[in-house]
């Protein structure tokens, strides 16, 4: 079998927030591109003798993914390029990103939806023991809980940072028989976590039927009730019968890893499904954006900013609904 690649020219201001934007649309396994010089926290624990010599950083960046061309059954390509570009297209107003120009071609016949399975190995989280389906759990690790995970083609190993940060976050806020929604879920790790940690309930939130699937699978991996994780396929921010199925002042929690783009409209309604003194948990958010998100933040009066923490380029923001 034969794979479509496809190639977007932008540039290494935008190319993290282009891989993000591919990652929400359920395109995993974004391959960055550019001729920025690798640090020497880069190479930390990288067995390379001689770095290859790299042209003069222009700028520029290529930022590509692959797709088998047999799943164009329910929209023609073209129709799948013209989603690609309008999710692309919402970058722009945060960064510099190029001419955003797509060019395809095709690969030679590579397992690429399983050959990042030896990249992805057990790691903790807090208190928290997250590792691949295929991987036992690691002797003598010590643990409060642990999540096994099988992210399918939707966002959400755990290995990201945006997703730890939230998880660290989780800890620190969460109480036995909390009500947890969980915006853009994803594998769903995020509402699973919650619920082993002591939520009585979680509603996930998702535009991707593969998440809801992806969801699923982990759920039933986790032992998880399918009763307490409630799944729902649409857009809370502008879908009434979404956010009718949620309810109002329902949540404890309201969790979400998503881009800064959407933190942006969702933090305007977010209250009406919280409890009162209800958390909420955001990122995805670049370091570089905190200020932008903040002053929403700040400038809602129904919630409280309460923290900002960073990871890497990454940032997450607690809010308290007032």
């Amino acid at each position: 079998m034969r794979w479509k690649k496809y190639t977007v020219d932008t540039t290494t201001e935008a190319e993290d927030l282009i891989a993000e934007a591919l990652l929400e649309i359920g395109i995993q396994g974004a391959q960055i591109e550019d001729n920025v010089p690798l640090s020497d926290e880069d190479t930390k624990g990288m067995f390379i003798d001689i770095l290859p010599e790299l042209p003069p950083d222009d700028g520029t960046a290529r930022v590509s993914f692959f797709v088998d061309p047999n799943e164009f059954t329910n929209m023609t390509e073209e129709e799948f390029l013209i989603m690609v570009r309008e999710k692309l297209e919402e970058v722009r107003v945060f960064a510099d990103v190029g001419s955003l120009d797509i060019s395809v071609s095709e690969t030679e016949d590579v397992d690429w939806i399983n050959n990042w399975k030896q990249y992805f190995k057990p790691f903790m989280v807090g208190d928290i023991l997250i590792r691949p389906t295929w991987e036992p759990i690691p002797k003598d690790w010590r643990y409060s809980i642990s999540l096994s995970i099988d992210p399918g083609t939707a966002f959400g190993t755990g290995s990201h940072e945006t997703t730890q940060l939230v998880l660290t976050e989780l800890q620190k806020y969460i109480k036995s028989g909390d009500r947890i929604l969980d915006v853009g879920t994803g594998s769903g790790i995020l509402s699973i976590a919650a619920l082993k940690l002591g939520a009585s309930h979680a509603i996930g939130t998702d535009l991707d039927e593969a998440a809801i699937s992806a969801s699923k699978e982990n759920m039933a991996e986790n032992g998880v009730d399918s009763k307490a994780f409630e799944l729902i396929l649409g857009n809370i921010i502008d879908d009434d019968s979404v956010k009718a199925l949620v309810g109002e002042e329902s949540c404890d929690i309201v969790l979400a890893n998503i881009l800064a783009p959407v933190i942006l409209l969702l933090q305007k309604d977010v209250a009406r499904h919280l409890k009162k003194g209800g958390i909420f948990i955001m990122s995805g958010i670049l370091a570089e954006q905190e200020e932008l998100i903040t002053d929403a933040i700040r400038s809602n009066k129904a919630l409280e900013l309460i923290g900002v923490s960073h990871q890497g380029d990454w940032i997450s923001l607690t809010a308290r609904k007032a």
